[in-house]
């Protein structure tokens, strides 16, 4: 194969660089979703969200048409399907919990993933448990069961709701994208915005809700740098990274998702800042992140 192909799978390091990168780039989405121009949408009309899903929608049209130029290997198995329809579900049920509570309460939930990928993984996958992806896994639990402990209260209840089933449907996607680790990674991210962009276009016609063209120009930059690209990345890394090490390298994200949305929105109305908790639940992970880390660099070979 090629050195300059596209789709080689990287080393391990490599992987680990290309989990970093997706993080922070998918650490945006607060700056997105959470963008004032979007505030003549509505977030749920007769008890149905709405914001949430066309929002969804219009980030996996433009993930798709970032990706489909990358598309080197298009191959069908039958194990496509229940990866498309789980990644589907994650894209309508994080953007709904992101527009119906709080970006920090949003992202904390959805990074409930590792628990699940964790016992899933072991479970299902047959992949070795390493004591410092315990140890992670542990800081990690701490941290966002610290922050959740403090957030939920008087929260929105359907915002919790989604933000649980994003953390469970989240998970899935990293399984179904470590079990499908064989196949084109820029195949298999592009066919996943399709089908999810697919599923939700009858609801967005029934809506009427269409974006003018600053919103547009928006959405096309929240779905290729937001969705598109981070996910070929990590798509990519989870051929050469287990999925356990991969859901917390990723919990990077939640830990810029308010820095992005201070640093851009702070002056915004709907503007909320983190609480203490929120940054001390923040550290535990970061805690768990470096212990994690130091013990791997620990171990090279010198």
């Amino acid at each position: 194969m090629s050195n300059d192909d596209p789709n080689r799978k990287p080393a391990p390091l490599g992987g680990r660089g290309l989990l970093v990168l997706a993080a922070v780039m998918w650490s945006t989405s607060g700056f997105f979703a959470k963008a004032p121009i979007f505030d003549d949408w509505p977030v749920v009309v007769e008890g149905y969200a709405v914001r949430g899903p066309v929002l969804a929608f219009w980030r996996a049209l433009f993930a798709s048409m970032v990706l489909l130029p990358l598309i080197k290997r298009p191959r069908w198995t039958p194990r496509l399907i229940p990866a498309v329809l789980i990644f589907a579900a994650m894209n309508v049920t994080y953007l709904s919990a992101m527009t119906q509570t709080t970006a920090a309460n949003a992202i904390w939930l959805q990074n409930t993933a590792p628990a699940w990928v964790f016992v899933a993984s072991v479970g299902f996958l047959g992949e070795p448990v390493q004591r410092r992806d315990v140890l992670l896994l542990l800081f990690a639990v701490a941290g966002i069961g610290l922050i959740l402990c403090f957030e939920l209260q008087g929260q929105s209840l359907p915002g919790v709701v989604y933000g649980l089933l994003g953390g469970f449907t989240y998970a899935g996607v990293v399984l179904s994208l470590r079990w499908l680790r064989d196949e084109d990674p820029a195949w298999l991210i592009a066919l996943n915005h399709l089908v999810t962009a697919a599923i939700l276009l009858p609801y967005v016609v029934v809506q009427q809700t269409w974006p003018t063209p600053t919103q547009t120009a928006f959405l096309c930059a929240f779905g290729m740098l937001q969705m598109g690209i981070p996910y070929w990345l990590f798509a990519r890394a989870v051929q050469s990274v287990s999925s356990q090490e991969a859901a917390g390298i990723v919990l990077l994200e939640p830990l810029l998702v308010p820095i992005w949305v201070f640093v851009a929105w702070r002056n915004a109305p709907s503007y909320q800042p983190p609480d203490w908790w929120t940054i001390v639940g923040g550290g535990l992970i970061l805690t768990g992140l470096v212990i994690r880390f130091l013990s791997l660099k620990r171990r090279a070979p010198g």
